[in-house]
């Protein structure tokens, strides 16, 4: 999908949305709901601790949940634009490597979260 380059670019200055979902999942882990998220606009997203994602290992550059990480992390460069819409991240250097028609075919359920995510109409069920 992704010839992701493990550069962490991503994972700097994250404004990643949860879903109820992934923070269910984060706390089954172990970590409580406020080491790990902020509230921005009413939404949570991941917290930034020194100008990265809280669960970067600065040292390595690897994701400390990295088989549990939240949903937008999955998908990502796919990114929530505006008014329903998704596309790709520039700022990736991966972000060439990306079919986004591809991405979308395979993953509708994750497009979907990410966009009812973004907008704050998720169900806590979903």
């Amino acid at each position: 999908m992704v010839k992701c380059l493990k550069c962490g670019k991503c994972c700097i200055e994250t404004r990643m949305p949860l879903s109820h979902r992934d923070i269910e999942r984060i706390e089954r882990l172990g970590y409580e709901k406020g080491e790990f998220t902020v509230i921005v606009n009413g939404k949570f997203i991941l917290r930034n601790i020194n100008g990265h994602c809280y669960f970067l290992n600065p040292k390595n550059m690897k994701c400390k949940i990295y088989e549990d990480r939240p949903e937008g992390c999955r998908i990502y460069p796919i990114v929530y634009i505006e008014d329903g819409y998704v596309g790709v991240d520039d700022e990736c250097p991966a972000s060439k490597t990306v079919d986004i028609r591809e991405i979308c075919k395979k993953k509708p359920r994750l497009i979907k979260l990410l966009i009812e995510v973004e907008k704050g109409r998720y169900e806590e069920d979903n």
